[in-house]
């Protein structure tokens, strides 16, 4: 499926050329390996090493390094409006929450060091970490199932969007690039990087305005947001707020762009600051049921995407 807009002006084939990368259909380059997540980490992961250790030397850790670079340097402004006028109409398909789960399967994420198994592990054991920790708090276990099914803007009959696109942490556009993001030498390469309307602390936004107002690089937490609060869904506000910022990293982990917040943000980050990751296998049926029983609770049965 392919996406009727125009294609931003970017100089993907420049990056290709030096990095020999793969290329997607389309003429995007994307880095070799493969996997991601987006809320906070143990401090080790089941090899011994820490999660999202950015730093460690490693050819994954090359080939995640050179993704960041393309994402810094295209994602603009202007870039992340079109996407979402253009994915907001939901017009893509229909079917329902658990579907999706199993079509994340065919999904694999450039950005991360970490994953390395089928992303319906990864929605499970965050879902199951969250739900030994909160038993009661239903809304908390199907947030952390769904919080990355906007991976599927990876997918052909989604538009197959380039990584840089759609996963990875994300960050504020229209103000200043904080030197909290990850890897953030190569802002300097992006288009908005010396525009005096965006390189100020504030940029075009003022202090208390709510992250609502803020413009978030474009990728699977926003497009998910937008499914679920346009579908209906009735998770509380902390559900969705977790569901748009779990990879705003430099936000909830390093304090950066915490100007913008107003009252009702820094209540939900604090439900945001409590997600887990696992590695834990989970036995997918056996947990089935359990889920099933509260996308019925929160979701229609069957939702435009």
């Amino acid at each position: 499926m392919t996406i009727l807009m125009e294609k931003p002006e970017l100089d993907f084939q420049n990056h290709a050329d030096e990095s020999k990368e793969l290329v997607l259909d389309g003429g995007f380059p994307v880095p070799k390996s493969l996997s991601g997540e987006g809320f906070l980490a143990p401090e080790i992961n089941s090899f011994g090493n820490s999660f999202r250790d950015y730093n460690a030397e490693s050819e994954r850790q090359k080939s995640v390094e050179e993704f960041y670079k393309q994402q810094h340097v295209n994602q603009t402004y202007d870039f992340v409006q079109k996407m979402r006028e253009e994915y907001s109409k939901l017009n893509r398909m229909e079917m329902s929450i658990w579907e999706c789960c199993e079509l994340l399967n065919e999904v694999v994420d450039d950005s991360d060091p970490d994953l390395d198994e089928p992303q319906i592990q990864h929605l499970l054991q965050s879902a199951e970490a969250v739900r030994k920790d909160y038993p009661n708090e239903d809304w908390l276990h199907l947030t952390a199932l769904i919080h990355d099914l906007g991976k599927v803007l990876l997918l052909p009959k989604f538009g197959g969007l380039p990584q840089w696109a759609v996963v990875g942490d994300t960050f504020p556009l229209g103000c200043a690039f904080d030197e909290a993001n990850i890897h953030h030498k190569y802002f300097k390469e992006n288009p908005d990087y010396n525009n005096p309307s965006y390189n100020t602390k504030n940029g075009i936004y003022w202090d208390g305005c709510g992250l609502d107002n803020v413009t978030i690089s474009w990728g699977h937490d926003d497009y998910m947001y937008l499914v679920a609060k346009e579908n209906g869904t009735t998770l509380p506000s902390a559900g969705l707020f977790i569901i748009r910022y779990h990879s705003l990293y430099p936000l909830h982990t390093e304090e950066a762009y915490m100007q913008f917040l107003n009252d009702e943000d820094k209540e939900n980050l604090k439900w945001l600051r409590i997600f887990n990751k696992s590695k834990v296998a989970v036995d997918v049926e056996k947990v089935k049921p359990y889920y099933l029983s509260l996308i019925e609770k929160y979701f229609p049965a069957k939702l435009k995407w």
